[in-house]
């Protein structure tokens, strides 16, 4: 009787387990088999996530291959409002921002107001221009009620606080300066999902002990990005160089368009900007899976991100900083003397292919501080990031009498042999009222278009300036490139060719070098290497090459013909040469010219300014004499007389020449110099 109540508990348990088998196989044939499809992406959305991996920007070398921008690889602490309720974003935003204070961390919105009180505005024109757009987004001032500097008409500072302080519904037992930044980072918030964004970046060049407290301390809607950071390798150059800067709301649709993030970082100014689309990097993804502690434990795929290129530019970093140390020290010799302050610009151009070789704006500025130097850079009253040797636009006195002579001898109104005896005042034919004199009031008595050059003879040039006339003399300034753009992709002022109301003449004065016209350091060195290099005009240009990011492949050289030829005899050509180089050998500053290393050639310019007392100084070489290679021009504000810059051509050609004589490492094909 036993044996069967045994059996019987034996047969039910065993169906028992049979049915569980049979329910579990079930089970396993719907998980794996039926829906295994459906279950395998839920489970690699919920275990799995996207992470973007940023291509990082090309670097910048000189034309030998010396390093002058590369990239640092950074962390970024991020805030993604995404990730928590609304009515959590406050309390996890204070919590982190209490962190951030108790460890000294430094963090930032785009907020444009002051951070103490009492608030006034505080930003630049694209904190300003985001600032108008969500103001009018939320409909607290009209489109357009701003001043000319971006700043809202009609809603002051004080009222855009405690407007936010409402909007984002900031508690009353806050401190001033904690509901301030809790405002900022709101606002920060705000704008990214105007572009929409969910997050934004709070702190950037994070280090691991910090990232670990986050981790470890599970601050809500926080995450930490890989970003990379601009390395200067050098201080020279900032304003060839340039900025990267983020990309400003106004530009957001057209950068989104190109397949740029929110907070990728573009080429503000400079050749940053210039060759954007060579420096820039393509982002890859990676679709990472997670363990239960959030570490990565397995990567399922990726698109492997694409650094810049290698943009090699074609000064020599040596060679610039040299031009940058004379230039300063001849600048501020003067200032030390009179007390007068003043800028300067010099400009090297390569002959015959119109390289820039080295181009320099003093003062100057260091890219790697520029961010906690901006508030002293913009406020001085030297300007310090105005590019003169691009922007800045001078007479150039007596420089231009080599042209003014070419263009008299092509057109046939004097020949190389022709003398004109100088007697201190030319006065204009049949109108004794209007005259001119020259800078020796006693004459320099009889010259042809050598001597004239030579001793700078304004009677001479006044009086070619009146035979030729004013459209002749104008059409051989454009033809050498004066009055337009040079090409150089940093972007250049055109200058002003000499102009007159109609019935007048001031032909001869523009002869040489007065008259309202006006022309950048670079358009000078480049109508002399024009000039040295018999009538070829190139564009000036900053770009020698680019190569793949592991400097495999080339992508583009730089090789363009001549925009231009202009005709010029070799007898005429010769005269106008000799003039030059009589200056140097044998003129004027021939004392100075003793100590070049090399024969060269040379022209002096005065240029009046508004200031009467002290005139612009002006200066154009180029060397060697037999078999021209550099042209350069020098410009000192309130700098006296052009011969008082021809210690520093000297100085310039010697620092360039003594270079190239030295012998040089040789390189393997492609090689970076660090």
């Amino acid at each position: 009787m036993e044996q069967n109540s045994l059996n019987r508990r034996l047969f039910i348990m065993g169906g028992l387990f049979a049915a569980c088998m049979v329910v579990f196989i079930l089970a396993m044939f719907s998980a794996q088999i039926v829906h295994g499809e459906e279950y395998r992406a839920q489970s690699i959305r919920a275990n799995t996530r996207t992470e973007a991996v940023e291509g990082s920007r090309g670097i910048l070398t000189d034309r030998n291959g010396k390093i002058l921008v590369s990239n640092r690889p950074i962390y970024t602490l991020d805030f993604d409002a995404s990730l928590l309720d609304s009515e959590e974003l406050n309390d996890a935003i204070l919590r982190l921002l209490a962190l951030l204070d108790e460890k000294g961390i430094e963090y930032s919105d785009d907020l444009p107001l002051s951070r103490s009180t009492p608030y006034t505005y505080d930003g630049s024109s694209a904190d300003f221009s985001a600032l108008a757009d969500y103001l009018v987004s939320k409909k607290w001032i009209d489109e357009g009620a701003v001043d000319p500097d971006g700043v809202p008409a009609d809603f002051s500072a004080i009222a855009l606080f405690l407007a936010l302080r409402t909007e984002f519904d900031i508690p009353d037992t806050l401190t001033a300066a904690q509901a301030r930044s809790l405002i900022g980072l709101r606002y920060s918030l705000a704008v990214a999902q105007l572009s929409g964004y969910s997050s934004c970046t709070v702190a950037s060049d994070i280090d691991v002990a910090l990232i670990s407290l986050l981790k470890d301390g599970n601050f809500a809607g926080v995450t930490i990005g890989k970003s990379s950071q601009r390395v200067y390798e050098t201080d020279a150059a900032a304003h060839i160089l340039g900025r990267v800067d983020k990309i400003y709301k106004e530009e957001w649709a057209e950068y989104k368009e190109k397949g740029y993030s929110y907070n990728d970082l573009i080429g503000r100014d400079g050749v940053e900007a210039a060759f954007e689309e060579y420096l820039r990097g393509t982002d890859g993804k990676r679709l990472v899976t997670l363990n239960d502690s959030g570490k990565v434990i397995d990567e399922l795929y990726s698109i492997e991100p694409q650094p810049g290129g290698t943009v090699a530019l074609t000064i020599d970093i040596d060679f610039q900083e040299q031009v940058e140390s004379i230039l300063a020290q001849t600048t501020s010799a003067m200032t030390r003397a009179d007390g007068i302050g003043r800028g300067a610009a010099a400009a090297v151009v390569q002959v015959g292919t119109g390289d820039v070789l080295a181009l320099v704006s003093y003062p100057t500025f260091s890219l790697s501080s520029f961010s906690a130097d901006y508030n002293a850079l913009s406020s001085d009253p030297l300007t310090p990031m105005w590019n003169r040797a691009t922007q800045g636009t001078y007479a150039p006195g007596s420089t231009i009498t080599p042209l003014t002579a070419v263009a008299s001898l092509e057109s046939g109104v004097t020949t190389t042999s022709e003398r004109i005896f100088d007697t201190g005042k030319w006065t204009y034919p049949g109108y004794s009222a209007s005259y001119t004199y020259c800078w020796n009031r006693a004459g320099h008595g009889s010259l042809n278009v050598t001597g004239a050059i030579t001793n700078s003879c304004n009677y001479f040039f006044a009086e070619m300036g009146y035979r030729l006339g004013m459209d002749r003399l104008n059409s051989y300034f454009s033809a050498f490139g004066l009055g337009e753009h040079t090409g150089i992709e940093i972007g250049d002022a055109a200058g002003t060719l000499p102009s007159q109301e109609e019935g007048t003449n001031l032909a001869p004065w523009a002869a040489y070098g007065q008259a309202n016209q006006l022309y950048t350091p670079l358009q000078l060195a480049n109508y002399i290497a024009t000039l040295a290099g018999g009538g070829e005009r190139y564009e000036t240009h900053l770009l020698k090459d680019v190569r793949k990011y592991d400097s495999a492949d080339l992508i583009t050289v730089y090789n363009e013909p001549p925009v231009e030829t202009i005709p010029i005899d070799s007898r005429n050509l010769t005269a106008v040469l000799s003039g030059m180089h009589d200056l140097a050998t044998s003129g004027a500053i021939s004392g100075y010219f003793k100590n070049c290393i090399v024969d060269a050639a040379a022209k002096t310019g005065t240029a009046q300014t508004n200031d009467t007392k002290n005139n612009n100084g002006v200066f154009v070489c180029f060397a060697p004499y037999d078999d021209p290679q550099i042209a350069v021009a020098i410009v000192i504000e309130k700098g006296g007389t052009g011969a008082s810059l021809a210690s520093s051509a000297v100085d310039i050609l010697n620092a360039y020449f003594s270079s190239a004589d030295e012998s040089a490492p040789v390189l393997g094909e492609n090689a970076l110099i660090k």
